[in-house]
């Protein structure tokens, strides 16, 4: 804080949010009560550089929206995203924006760090705004279901930045699993094996023993906001290699995960997984230094999910492999001897399989017996676009937070699966704990920075 005044006025604003504290049962699309009549829907973008910047020009490319405010804490990034919208007023802290655009915006988006995520978005739901945020929604399990309480109890139009998920192959591959094209559902192997991905989001740590000068374009202290402060380093956490760290983001699980599993989740409408268990890199389990600190360069968490109409069995086993670790040779080999996708879902059936590689069009095994059947034809659809259309009262978007926020629970329950590898957690999701790893219980909401807490959290 700069100033007493302003510190006065900031602690004022925080101690006037209310909350959601009752469990809202997760059901429906959290956008019907508040959504707009046909007009221009009055925008702020909140965090405008790297995924932030093509968030922005894709809102700003929407004939019915229009930027008013923009907000980022790298100066850089806030002149950049100012030519492309010169109208729009300039703020470096996402809580001043709020306290004074609050009457003049319909809606945001949250294009930070993930660390960041559930105190801007939870804040701008209190205001009653819509709110589209990225991936993976937040950084906790716990943040993640009292933001998806306070969405759905507001009646705003949410909306999470799995902008795939608009696309028609994702879109195909939800209606062949509800469809039920290759029978009832058996097995489901997810996996993002991207080598350029190791080495440039995904360090071995440990962190540097000493800090250096902080960037003259840069507010360290607002970037680092409700994480623990640590001295800046260069190249290592901003612009973008904050996932690495555990300060800071959800590793390349919680990152790409929600892009992999989004169709598989969609198209069997799953619920809270029954446990979770996970595999990691030797050399990471082994360093104290590096698993206290960034997340393993591969892991493989394996998920037991309560079975349904469309699965075989009582209990549906979901695999996610990444960095070090790949799907088995058997599982390759249907692909019938092609490059396996890199980045992909593939979900065994008792009549054939589904590949749903990712950003592609699915694919139906083995291909000689399907042949003949023809794909459903939907069309391509843009994922900022939907989430404006809604928030002005036409059809309801697919991705909001009662859809996607036990999604992101249920892959964020992998990143403490993670921190207690080999060890079965079992999942109690009515008391968002694990009865038999108590232990494992205190990775699921982490303590804010001093100053940072959110009132009636």
């Amino acid at each position: 804080m700069t100033n007493y005044k302003k510190s006065v006025s900031r602690r004022k604003f925080l101690d006037t949010i209310t909350t959601a504290a009752l469990v809202v049962p997760f059901l429906g699309n959290s956008a019907v009560s508040l959504a707009l009549p046909k007009k221009k829907l009055r925008h702020a973008s909140i965090g405008v550089g790297g995924m932030g910047g093509h968030d922005l020009k894709n809102f700003g490319q929407h004939p019915d929206l229009e930027v008013v405010a923009i907000c980022d804490v790298d100066e850089q990034n806030l002149l950049k995203a100012a030519e492309l919208f010169p109208g729009a007023r300039k703020y470096k802290d996402w809580r001043d924006l709020l306290e004074k655009e609050h009457n003049n915006i319909d809606s945001v988006n949250v294009s930070v760090p993930d660390h960041n995520h559930f105190a801007i978005a939870y804040q701008a739901i209190q205001f009653g705004k819509h709110v589209y945020c990225q991936k993976p929604l937040c950084h906790d399990v716990a943040e993640v279901r009292k933001l998806t309480e306070a969405a759905v109890k507001a009646g705003v139009v949410t909306q999470l930045g799995t902008q795939h998920a608009s696309g028609k192959g994702d879109r195909t591959a939800v209606q062949l699993i509800k469809d039920g094209i290759i029978g009832k559902i058996k097995h489901a192997y997810l996996c993002s094996n991207r080598p350029a991905a190791i080495e440039r989001y995904r360090l071995p740590g440990p962190r540097p023993l000493k800090g250096s000068e902080v960037p003259s374009n840069l507010d360290w202290n607002l970037w680092v906001g409700t994480a623990p402060m640590r001295p800046y380093a260069p190249n290592i956490y901003h612009p973008a290699i904050w996932r690495a760290w555990q300060d800071f983001g959800t590793g390349w699980s919680g990152d790409i995960g929600c892009h992999i599993f989004d169709a598989v989740w969609k198209g069997l409408g799953l619920k809270a997984p029954i446990s979770v268990v996970a595999q990691v890199q030797d050399s990471w389990q082994e360093s104290s230094e590096r698993n206290g600190d960034t997340w393993p360069q591969g892991d493989h968490i394996t998920w037991m999910f309560p079975g349904n109409e469309l699965t075989a069995s009582d209990i549906l086993p979901i695999e996610w492999f990444d960095g070090e670790f790949y799907p088995p040779w058997e599982v390759q080999a249907l692909f019938h001897g092609k490059p396996y996708p890199a980045e992909s879902a593939l979900l065994i059936g008792t009549e054939g399989a589904l590949l749903i590689p990712h950003k592609e069009m699915p694919v139906l095994l083995p291909e000689n017996k399907y042949v003949d059947y023809q794909m459903p034809t939907l069309e391509d659809r843009n994922h900022y676009h939907h989430f404006v259309d809604a928030c002005l009262g036409s059809e309801k978007n697919d991705s909001h937070f009662a859809q996607s926020g036990p999604m992101t629970e249920a892959i964020l329950l992998g990143t403490v699966a993670i921190r207690m590898p080999d060890t079965v957690l079992k999942w109690d999701p009515v008391n968002m704990s694990f009865p038999n790893q108590p232990k494992a219980n205190k990775f699921l909401q982490r303590e804010y920075r001093k100053g940072w807490g959110v009132a009636g959290f």
